[in-house]
């Protein structure tokens, strides 16, 4: 179906960033006047972008193309997420494609779930939703990933104390623990955990494989990760080992 080649050209492109027409077309068994096709579609959908004989990805920290990715799998993680949250509860959310899920599934559900996040893609994501009570958080503002970040960020959250507070990474390793891409969103992330009483990760298990460029979170400081089960054994018996709760999600 073309969906489904589209959804996996898309995965290609987000991964490699640059993708050859031609490579394409030999891998999906399919003329070249398809994939371009294919391609456009994507392009007018602002999920990549077109260069003569190439797809490029758009900037890594969008999250309109990231929640094409795996989205069957996210939406499972974001479902498993929400149903931690009671009713009537405030909670934290930070950025990430499995987080906007959560804060979806949140709102969609209007179970009077109130919403603190620092990123603006997430508030306007569950805008139309029935239960939707957001408060969005001042701050720096990064255009590339909606958040706001900074100073006037860590002093507006000093006017709030949650139980639970939800982030997305971009990595982990036992040496390094839970990794990020920017360091203003890192301190940012670092911030809101100083202002909840446990935090939960939501993630894909391929990004237990990576190693993303600043530190994050140590293991010490988070109390559940909720992924999918691929991750593989080794992995999950160290979080486990070192305390942390381990939900996992069916992958077919």
């Amino acid at each position: 179906m073309a969906s489904d080649r589209r959804s996996r050209i898309l995965e290609q492109v987000i991964e490699a960033e640059r993708v050859d027409v031609n490579d394409l077309a030999e891998e999906f068994g399919v003329s070249q006047v398809t994939i371009r096709k294919d391609l456009d579609h994507l392009a007018q959908l602002g999920l990549i972008q077109r260069q003569h004989g190439y797809a490029v990805a758009i900037a890594p920290d969008n999250l309109l193309s990231r929640l094409a990715v795996h989205y069957d799998v996210k939406r499972r993680i974001a479902e498993a997420a929400a149903a931690l949250v009671p009713s009537g509860s405030t909670v934290m959310i930070e950025s990430g494609s499995c987080c906007a899920l959560l804060a979806e599934e949140l709102a969609r559900a209007a179970r009077g779930v109130t919403i603190i996040t620092n990123s603006a893609f997430i508030a306007d994501y569950v805008r139309g939703a029935p239960g939707a009570s957001v408060v969005l958080l001042g701050g720096d503002y990064q255009a590339e990933s909606q958040v706001t970040v900074g100073p006037l960020l860590e002093q507006c959250l000093q006017n709030f104390h949650v139980e639970a507070l939800f982030i997305g990474v971009d990595g982990y390793t036992v040496e390094s623990g839970f990794t990020g891409r920017n360091h203003l969103r890192a301190a940012a992330v670092q911030a809101m955990t100083r202002r909840a009483a446990s935090v939960t990760v939501l993630t894909e298990s391929a990004k237990f494989d990576r190693q993303g460029a600043v530190a994050l979170l140590p293991l010490s400081a988070v109390a559940r990760v909720v992924t999918d089960a691929h991750l593989d054994r080794s992995t999950a018996d160290h979080l486990t080992g070192a305390g942390v709760t381990l939900t996992t999600v069916p992958v077919d």
